[in-house]
């Protein structure tokens, strides 16, 4: 049976690097409150011409050229993002005409932070019909538009920045299994809403478009959600944390990490952390840690790797791949 494989990964990052001093400048915080509470030390913030399909554009573009597939090569192109740069056209039509894809076909996921792990588990669905497939996926964010820089609890968490990977079909590497999940009568612990409604009977009373988040119960669920979604993938597939060669978490908060690792016993050196130099990027997250492992030369052929994500929706899962 053919599953989907990477063949090439690549990431982009705004240029301009903001600290925790940068941010005791504009809100009622410090580095040691952030440091100690998120791990984070800085993030990307988006400037003029890196809108969201710029930098997934550029993620793209690397990705292409490690992979050694011309944009016109590719059959789908699809694009994990809450932010996209207007609600219609989609992300994914954007980067469409930006690269070149004129054959591909095209469409957003909004899956929050777990998108990439659901546009991961969508590609390996369209690969096992047709393996001849070439699929671009990106998870890319500008978070930065949509939080409100005067509340304290969300501004600090949050970075801009875009990852993406070519996948074809192979029978001998690539996704190994899935465990997705959704729940949405969790949706008020973390959300944004949308712009003012034109149609007034259809106006809600709202304080704005920009991220919103019941800390303290997200933290409790998004621990005990990905622990239980690994542990029932590894149970299913008989693997045990040995088995793995490396995980490579959503970066959403260290503290949630290290509380994940604690419960699974995964070995210090098998957990991948980058949130501390790019803070939250939501569905980038996990392609932009991807890409910059693979960079590294950290993943070798066959190594298990083990990818888990929890998100606005509520939505949650964990992915097993074999590189």
């Amino acid at each position: 049976m053919n599953h989907a494989a990477v063949i090439g990964t690549g990431s982009c990052l705004p240029k301009r690097i903001v600290s925790n001093r940068d941010l005791e400048q504009i809100v009622d915080t410090s580095d040691e409150w952030i440091t100690s509470r998120t791990g984070i030390k800085t993030r990307r913030i988006a400037g003029a011409g890196e809108e969201n399909f710029h930098l997934a554009a550029e993620a793209a573009r690397q990705a292409l050229e490690m992979a050694d597939v011309p944009a016109q090569a590719l059959d789908l192109i699809l694009v994990a993002t809450i932010t996209p740069h207007m609600i219609m056209p989609s992300c994914a039509c954007f980067v469409q005409a930006e690269i070149g894809a004129e054959k591909a076909f095209a469409f957003d996921i909004n899956a929050a932070c777990s998108g990439f792990l659901y546009g991961l588990d969508l590609a390996d669905k369209y690969i096992s019909t047709n393996p001849d497939m070439k699929i671009l996926l990106i998870g890319s964010e500008t978070l930065s538009a949509r939080v409100d820089w005067q509340d304290r609890n969300t501004c600090i968490l949050f970075g801009d920045g875009a990852g993406a990977v070519v996948v074809s079909g192979s029978t001998n590497r690539g996704i190994r299994a899935s465990n997705l999940y959704s729940d949405g009568r969790l949706w008020n612990l973390l959300y944004m809403n949308s712009a003012d409604s034109m149609n007034p009977e259809l106006q809600q009373e709202q304080e704005g478009c920009y991220m919103q988040m019941s800390g303290p119960d997200v933290f409790k669920f998004a621990v005990r959600s990905m622990e239980d979604s690994i542990r029932r993938l590894l149970h299913r597939e008989n693997l045990s944390i040995d088995d793995l060669a490396l995980v490579i978490p959503h970066q959403a908060n260290v503290r949630i990490l290290n509380k994940l690792s604690e419960r699974l016993s995964i070995p210090e050196d098998k957990m991948f952390i980058n949130v501390d130099r790019y803070g939250n990027t939501s569905a980038a997250s996990i392609p932009i840690a991807l890409d910059e492992v693979n960079r590294k030369n950290g993943l070798h052929k066959d190594d298990m790797i083990l990818l888990c994500s929890f998100g606005g929706g509520f939505t949650w899962g964990a992915l097993l791949m074999q590189w």
